[in-house]
Order: C-alpha cells, then structure tokens, then sequence
C-alpha cells in the first residue's frame, strides 16, 4: 500500500512537525526556450501587420522621352495619381511608388492596373492601406496611363 507522506501531528509529542516551506517555481530550459520563441513569433506577427509605419518611400526615377500616348497618360497621372505615388510616380509618404518590381508586368499585369482603378485594390505590398477606386480616370484615360506607367518602368530597369 503506498504511505502517506503527510506528517500527522501528535499530541503530547516532544517533537514538533516543521511546517512546510515554500520551494521556489523552477521553469524549465525548455519552457523558457518556448515562451521566448512565442514572443519573438509574436512580435514578428505585429510587425509584419502594423509594419514598419508609413515612412516616406520615394525611389529615384529616371524620366525617358515618352511616346505622344504615354505624354497623355502623364497628363492623367499628374491630376490624379500624383498626390498618392509622388512624382514621376516614385512614390510618396501617401503611397508606394510604381517604379518598383512589385509592379513589373509580370506580377501586376495590365489588367491589375485597370482593376484597381476601377475596384481599389485592399493593402497588401505596403503599409499605406487600400487603394480607393479612381472614379475620376475615365476609360479613355485608361491605356494611356497604363503606358505611362509601364514606360517609366522600362526606363528604370523594371520589365
């Protein structure tokens, strides 16, 4: 049968049972590797949310001769897209720049630019949120903007 460990006090005993001392809380190597590891995932999982804030993210652009359909889509950028992505659409503390190989044709194709005109576009490359819709650009407007755009990029090495 097992014992019990407990001491029972007797009475009239000359001896007196100690009382019990609390035994300081030991945390395992193991357990402290865990909860290190929890909090730096953590702080990564903030980060990577919240970001590292909304600093200015301008890039040095080069500016080409533009074609006479790029120069009317210039036009265009000028009056709507300029305050978001800066000038010579390299960006701004309000938005990213366009001259960046997030936008290369092979990752944002045509038709993501003419989407996020006409739809907006939810946060997903940059901390500065979601595109608006850009009810102000018509359809007119649309590929000549569209070839402003994708000349830049060539003209700074983004294909």
């Amino acid at each position: 049968m097992p014992s019990n460990k407990k001491r029972s006090k007797k009475s009239g005993s000359a001896s007196q049972a100690k009382t019990p001392q609390s035994s300081p809380v030991v945390i395992h190597r193991s357990t402290k590797t865990t909860m290190v590891g929890i909090v730096v995932a953590l702080g990564l999982i903030g980060w990577l949310i919240m970001g590292p804030g909304t600093e200015d993210e301008t890039v040095p652009v080069i500016v080409p001769p533009l074609s006479e359909t790029a120069s009317m889509g210039e036009k265009t950028f000028n009056r709507i897209c300029v305050e978001c992505h800066g000038k010579n659409a390299g960006g701004s503390s309000n938005g990213p720049p366009l001259i960046h190989p997030y936008y290369r044709p092979g990752h944002h194709a045509d038709g993501a630019i003419v989407n996020a005109l006409s739809k907006g576009v939810r946060q997903h490359h940059w901390k500065f949120g979601p595109m608006p819709t850009q009810p102000k650009v018509t359809p007119e407007e649309v590929r000549p903007l569209i070839a402003y755009i994708r000349e830049m990029q060539r003209a700074n090495g983004i294909n």
